[in-house]
């Protein structure tokens, strides 16, 4: 299901996340959306996003999102969310994570949004100019 809103978007990957259904939370990236996979570490293309993802789903996570600020400007917005995740690691320990994510969307020609540029890790995740 595409996202209709900016707002949407974030919610429809938080859910498909959290159902483990990876190519649905592909499916709202741009092709070469740029995603922040840990922090300092930036992947390019729905393929490496998929990839980092599923890394994440491998962990059998509960996941947990709320958008908390949306700013348009046309058919650009960025979108600040606020995420936790608790799940199994390889060796049995429980793992909890949270965030403060923060992400680029675009209005695609046929008025969905897709992720652009998508940072779980918010500004301490991001980054700098000679890392990329």
């Amino acid at each position: 299901m595409p996202a209709r809103t900016p707002e949407e978007a974030p919610l429809l990957f938080a859910r498909a996340f959290a159902a483990g259904d990876l190519d649905s939370a592909v499916a709202l990236y741009e092709p070469e959306a740029a995603f922040v996979a840990q922090p300092g570490e930036v992947v390019t293309g729905t393929e490496a996003i998929r990839e980092a993802l599923s890394s994440f789903l491998a962990l059998e996570p509960i996941f947990d999102l709320e958008v908390t600020k949306v700013i348009r400007a046309g058919d650009i917005a960025l979108s600040f969310d606020e995420w936790t995740l608790t799940g199994t690691g390889p060796d049995g320990e429980t793992i909890s994570m949270s965030g403060q994510a923060a992400a680029v969307l675009r209005q695609q020609p046929d008025g969905s949004w897709l992720f652009v540029i998508d940072n779980p890790y918010g500004p301490g995740g991001a980054v700098s100019p000679g890392d990329v």
